[in-house]
């Protein structure tokens, strides 16, 4: 176990510090994409098609993945992964359509004659895009295009690396995607966002992908809506002294093949659990057939803290705000409604961040970077718009227009003095 080090959070000592922060220098990506997205945006279907050929070595004359394609991928997935793969899309379907029936709209009077409320709005098209990966990441388009169908979206298009495993294709399928194109990159956040000649322009774009895709989804954010800016991946442990460090250690490592970049860490109260973690990790590094990746992620973004107390913990814990949180306490289902901030919460060492990435029914496109301190992860309420509404009768008017064209004149704002007025003063007339 190297030596502790201060930490500057008050109750928090660090017996392993990341080597490296997880902020990086966006310039040289920013640049790019600004070019990338503006070359699509006026030249269309010929920059995707330059830009396929440049980063994904792929020469396509129609991105658009054809009937037979799809019924291809099918035939050849295998049968046992089709059968996960329903698996999985039944699941995250049950807890969308659960969601959703949560979202209600509304009729109410809150003055006489006022009436006021809201109706909830499918969005009219989305673009899911889905990474294509060093593995055919099956859980990918299953977590962005489920929820969309369940909201009621009219059209769904998934956008997937031109050299993406046909499995991914089917996938795709299978969710329920109206129209596939085989583009990937920025060029593809670009193509959804504006629109080309064999591409429609959508009105929102959700999924992750790597730097190029998260830096377009940013840049073209206004004219579509977009779901978050997610960053590399993140899996914290909250435990006290009764947590299991191979499990622990196992879960961390799960999440550490992700990619380079993923940051993980366990938080706890236990100085001995800390150092059997520690020592758990580099062990089963040894045996890890993706110790390559994971082990570079251990070395610059694994942390492992001690706090003084409980409250500390929490608060360390609320501070990082991190992606995945899992909670191996004596009390996880009590100690876990103590917790504010995170993308997702896994309460007791069953629940495994790895059954919500793949199959069990939670979103695993979740907040990363600290936005788990303002945000969630994407659901199905991602995909519907609130939007209100009000209706008046002439009792409703005698009891807000005065106040209304009174402040509006105090405010000099003498059209709409007249606009709050003259409903009242032809109602007056009329009587």
């Amino acid at each position: 176990m190297t030596a502790p080090a201060s930490s500057p959070f008050p109750g928090v000592t660090y017996v392993k510090a990341p080597e490296r922060s997880s902020a990086s220098d966006n310039a040289p990506v920013e640049t790019l994409v600004s070019e990338i997205i503006a070359n699509v945006r006026a030249h269309g279907d010929a920059a995707v098609r330059d830009y396929s050929l440049k980063f994904d070595r792929a020469e396509l004359d129609v991105f658009e993945v054809t009937d037979e394609e799809r019924t291809q991928a099918l035939a050849e997935l295998d049968p046992q992964t089709r059968k996960d793969t329903e698996f999985a899309i039944d699941n995250v379907r049950k807890f969308a359509e659960a969601q959703l029936a949560t979202i209600l709209p509304l009729e109410v009077e809150t003055l006489p004659g006022v009436h006021m409320g809201h109706r909830v709005i499918p969005i009219e098209r989305v673009g899911c895009y889905v990474p294509g990966g060093r593995y055919p990441l099956l859980s990918a388009p299953i977590m962005t295009i489920v929820p969309a169908k369940v909201a009621g979206v009219d059209e769904i298009v998934a956008c997937l690396p031109p050299n993406a495993h046909k499995a991914m294709i089917a996938g795709c399928h299978l969710s329920g995607a109206d129209r596939i194109f085989k583009i990937g990159g920025a060029q593809a956040i670009a193509a959804m966002a504006h629109g080309t000649e064999s591409v429609p322009a959508v009105n929102k774009i959700v999924g992750p992908g790597n730097a190029f895709v998260n830096e377009a989804k940013r840049q073209v954010f206004g004219p579509v809506g977009i779901d978050q800016l997610a960053g590399p991946s993140e899996i914290f442990v909250v435990a006290d002294a009764t947590g299991d460090a191979e499990m622990i250690a196992t879960d961390l490592l799960a999440q550490a093949e992700h990619d380079i970049r993923t940051r993980v860490g366990l938080i706890t109260t236990d100085k001995a659990l800390a150092a059997a973690v520690q020592k758990e990790v580099e062990a089963q590094l040894e045996t890890l057939s993706t110790a390559n990746t994971a082990r570079e992620a251990w070395i610059n973004y694994g942390e492992i803290t001690v706090c003084d107390d409980e409250a500390a913990m929490i608060a360390y814990s609320d501070l990082i705000a991190a992606e995945h949180l899992q909670v191996h306490t004596a009390d996880a289902r009590d100690f876990a409604k103590k917790l504010r901030n995170y993308g997702s919460l896994f309460i007791g060492e069953l629940a495994s961040v790895v059954y919500s990435d793949k199959c069990s029914g939670t979103n695993h496109t979740l907040p990363t970077m600290g936005a788990g301190r303002y945000t969630g992860g994407l659901w199905v309420g991602a995909y519907v718009k609130i939007a209100t509404h009000q209706w008046l009768d002439e009792q409703g008017v005698k009891q807000v227009a005065p106040p209304a064209a009174r402040q509006s004149a105090s405010e000099g704002l003498e059209g709409h003095r007249r606009a709050a007025q003259l409903r009242l003063d032809r109602m007056q007339t009329k009587a």
